[in-house]
């Protein structure tokens, strides 16, 4: 019994990332709040690299935890099995971001955004960094920023 609640406890202190699927609204926030967008394009259901991404870098507490007092967090996904298609509404907001900042459609893509959506760094596919390390490296683009 103890143990069980100590496990619970332990998820529940967890951090997690609350993700957006709108860039338009993320600007909003990331103006309003004063932080960074971080915009990963992805393929869910059909990209290995993206779903490592997701899991190891993203799905991390370390992220989690620094994403949430820094970052507003974006997530353009192209899944391709048909018992995940997006709502078509969804499908044209996720092209439109893919349009501007993923012309060349690469799989996992991530792009350091300012305030009002202009690059200031971009990751092509998973990197083998661990959470802490891609962590450290926004923050010091970051820092270099200001």
């Amino acid at each position: 019994m103890k143990k069980t609640i100590l496990i619970l406890l332990a998820v529940l202190t967890m951090s997690f990332i609350r993700w957006h699927y709108n860039l338009d609204e993320a600007k909003q926030i990331a103006r309003k709040e004063h932080k960074y967008i971080l915009l990963n394009f992805s393929g869910s259901d059909w990209c290995g690299p993206c779903i490592r991404m997701h899991k190891e870098i993203f799905g991390s507490e370390a992220f989690a935890r620094f994403a949430d007092t820094v970052l507003v967090m974006v997530n353009a996904d192209f899944p391709r099995m048909k018992r995940n298609q997006l709502p078509a509404q969804q499908q044209e907001i996720n092209n439109s971001m893919a349009d501007h900042y993923n012309a060349q459609g690469k799989f996992p893509y991530t792009v350091l955004l300012d305030e009002e959506g202009r690059v200031i760094r971009d990751w092509d596919g998973f990197s083998n960094m661990s959470p802490e390390e891609f962590t450290a490296e926004i923050r010091s683009v970051i820092h270099a920023e200001r």
